[in-house]
């Protein structure tokens, strides 16, 4: 078991704080990599998710990206940090979390796409203007935000 695991058998439902990170991996073409996930099901988000005990936030991007695509990233910038009520989640067992997001992006990657089941449906890049409607709410906003900075 993980650390969220490990921390749900001891409290249940009950709110937490978690810290987790995202990144924004952007292609020569401008266009933006983003996930289908499995949970929620069918929903779009970025490659990320949350912190382990003893790691920094590039190091939990660094792995998400690479347990979730099979890529790994280089030159990691930090665009934002997302805290505060608006970050409130439910999932759908009833689990309640705050989460604090760190946002990074890079257009430096390598490797060939490995999709793990359990997490993806698929990937592909999009033009951030073809975004789609099935889409996690931050995650819409972190690519605005990436947006307005690039």
């Amino acid at each position: 078991m993980g650390y969220v695991e490990d921390l749900r058998a001891l409290v249940g439902h009950r709110p937490l704080i978690f810290v987790g990170a995202v990144v924004v991996i952007v292609d020569d073409q401008q266009r933006i990599l983003l996930q289908q996930r499995t949970s929620p099901y069918g929903v779009w988000g970025l490659p990320g998710g949350l912190m382990e005990l003893g790691e920094s936030t590039e190091e939990v991007a660094k792995r998400e990206v690479w347990e979730e695509t099979g890529l790994k990233v280089d030159h990691l910038n930090l665009f934002n940090v997302y805290s505060g009520s608006d970050q409130f989640i439910r999932a759908d067992n009833g689990d309640e979390f705050y989460v604090v997001t760190t946002a990074y992006y890079t257009d430096t990657y390598s490797g060939t796409y490995r999709m793990d089941p359990n997490e993806s449906l698929q990937f592909k890049f999009v033009r951030p203007d073809q975004l789609p409607a099935s889409m996690v709410g931050s995650h819409r906003k972190m690519v605005q935000d990436y947006l307005k900075k690039a």
